[in-house]
């Protein structure tokens, strides 16, 4: 606040605009602008104390004859209150942050030693997040949809919703792919959410943008969840299928002006999808854990047309514990849902981001599972489609043949560019390159025989009884490569290639690791002997960079395998780290508030 404070003061600004962080809801910030004699754009501050307390929102919703959804109308004061709680209203339950926002202090419980542990790591949560522990329960609907309704007002009475965003997939309560509209929704629904999300923004007196969300269920019962008093992450699909920009909106109504548009002026024009690309490693835990570093290459598919990202990010910016993990928001559109989702495919495939790793792989894979192509899908999606947490795009027989064939034609040419001197044309090294070589492709353990062959204008690839051309108009030079497969198009990135033949090869949003060498070599590598992993069964390993928020045990302690053992925070989210095994606390290398680092050993076992 401070640093925004003395940036008005150095520029004259006469007002300002939040954004969608923390600062956006908070009370205090507007306060300071008005003291200042700035203009907040957004609402009152009346309105985002009454909505930004889920205990008082419920309370003005089932005034305002908004469905809510079942639970204890008060804060919980400790783990055997809301147990009482949670069996009067009947498992499962959610327990929520009373400030909270972003999945932050959101835990779900099925029984009462989840409760116990889900208050605890919510009340942690909450307090570091938001500076207010207060917890409440409700009801948990078991698969439903999460389907939000745009709301505008002004402060003259008016107020319109511009229909709704499906925000179903979600990791940790926290939302990862949108689409605007929902494919669930029938107009007389539609319909019905938007006149109870009018009617909940008049009853606090909004004015500004601000996005009412609901539980659907499968027969389309909605439930108040929260409103969010302040422009959304995925405003931009709004703005795609409206035609409306919901931030010159904001302006306006902070100026003063009436809306300038009415319901009827509002329709559906096409679909908008948006992925939030995130600094993570989707492999990891719950769907994705931080990843920091410096992205050292980075590029936007901002070529291909009906593509929007808003990032707030260049080449060689720095992704720290500090803030939030998301990179940008990655946006298409386009007349019908399958041709946004195509466009999507294409600018996920030419997202150029290295330095740290990233969630491409899960949004490419969701984008392409059936389920999701259908349209059939709920809050629970990620967990029920990947019971065993993601392990990258699993490759049908066709595409690992499109991979091999395209990774063995990059070693192809590789090999004419390495006998190829500039300024050189003495030396005869081009003339002795091979136009046939035998090789043996290592992918997933799995050793494949493969021929290539150059011909005039293609490669000509043969795995047993398979044969394909891969196009060769291509340069190796390329950060994005785009190549033909029997004169399929695909877009592949080359992530790294050394000299013994190891490649890692991103295809269909997943990167790959392969080793190629000719067959002579590979005959005499099946000679040396494999190297035996360590066991890392004794060690409790920081599976990603943060802070050590607390710790559990110390030296000398027996601990049982499973046992929580410590606490990481980071990026406001708190994750417990379990005893791999059961053994004595052999040392302990951090302590509470430590920073610690990705692979970090924090405690040893014997």
């Amino acid at each position: 606040m401070d640093a925004i404070m003395k940036a008005i003061q150095e520029t004259g600004a006469q007002a300002v605009h939040p954004g969608y962080g923390f600062l956006s809801e908070n009370n205090e910030f507007s306060r300071r602008l008005a003291e200042a004699g700035v203009q907040f754009i957004g609402p009152p501050e009346g309105a985002i104390s009454a909505m930004g307390d889920k205990l008082m929102s419920k309370q003005i919703a089932k005034q305002a004859a908004v469905n809510i959804v079942p639970g204890f109308d008060g804060v919980v004061k400790d783990e055997d209150e809301a147990i009482g709680h949670a069996k009067d209203i009947g498992y499962p339950v959610m327990i929520k942050a009373s400030a909270g926002g972003g999945g932050k202090g959101m835990r779900i419980a099925w029984n009462d030693d989840e409760l116990r542990e889900g208050f605890r790591l919510s009340t942690q949560e909450a307090a570091s997040s938001f500076g207010d522990d207060r917890l409440l329960i409700e009801k948990f609907i078991d698969n439903p949809r999460h389907i939000e309704i745009q709301v505008l007002c002004d402060g003259h009475g008016n107020a319109v919703y511009l229909n709704e965003r499906e925000c179903s997939i979600q990791r940790r309560n926290q939302k990862v792919i949108e689409e605007a509209p929902s494919t669930f929704l029938d107009e007389k629904t539609r319909k019905a959410m938007g006149e109870q999300a009018v009617a909940l923004a008049k009853a606090v007196k909004y004015q500004s943008a601000g996005t009412v969300e609901f539980l659907v269920d499968s027969k389309r019962n909605f439930y108040f969840l929260e409103m969010n008093t302040r422009l959304q992450v995925e405003h931009p699909i709004t703005e795609c299928i409206t035609g409306i920009d919901l931030v010159h909106q904001m302006i306006r109504v902070a100026k003063g002006h009436p809306l300038s548009i009415t319901q009827d002026d509002i329709g559906i024009d096409g679909w908008a999808v948006e992925c939030r690309v995130y600094a993570e490693d989707p492999y990891k835990a719950t769907f994705g854990l931080p990843s920091i570093g410096r992205l050292h290459k980075y590029s936007e598919p901002q070529h291909i047309p009906n593509v929007r990202v808003d990032s707030g990010i260049t080449e060689g910016s720095e992704i720290s514990i500090y803030y939030d993990p998301m990179i940008s928001k990655l946006v298409t559109y386009g007349p019908t849902r399958q041709a946004a989702l195509d466009t999507m495919k294409q600018a996920l495939d030419s997202y150029i981001i290295r330095g740290v790793t990233h969630n491409i792989s899960l949004l490419q894979d969701v984008l392409i599972h059936p389920r999701f192509i259908e349209g059939a899908i709920t809050t629970n999606f990620l967990p029920e489609e990947y019971p065993d947490g993601f392990k990258g795009h699993q490759l049908t027989k066709q595409e690992r043949l499109q991979l091999v064939s395209m990774a063995s034609s990059i070693l192809m040419k590789q090999s004419h560019k390495n006998r190829a001197f500039k300024n050189q044309t003495r030396i005869g090294c081009r003339e002795s390159a091979p136009t046939c070589l035998g090789l043996i492709v290592t992918l997933d353990n799995q050793k494949i025989s493969v021929q290539v062959q150059e011909i005039e204008d293609c490669y000509k690839v043969t795995m047993g009884d398979k044969t394909v051309t891969v196009s060769k108009n291509w340069s190796l030079g390329s950060d994005l490569l785009d190549l033909q497969v029997d004169n399929q198009s695909f877009s592949i990135q080359l992530i790294s290639h050394d000299a013994t033949g190891n490649l890692k090869i991103q295809f269909m949003g997943t990167s790959y690791a392969l080793t190629i060498v000719p067959t002579e070599v590979a005959e005499l590598e099946s000679l040396m002997p494999e190297k035996k992993k360590p066991d890392v069964s004794k060690e409790v390993i920081s599976p990603m960079p943060g802070k050590l928020f607390s710790l559990t045990v110390e030296v000398g302690q027996k601990v049982f395998e499973g046992q929580e053992v410590c606490i990481v925070e980071a990026m406001k989210m708190h994750n417990s780290l379990y005893a791999g095994r059961t053994g004595i606390v052999k040392a302990v290398h951090f302590g509470p508030s430590d920073s610690i680092g990705e692979g970090d050993i924090i405690i040893q076992l014997e």
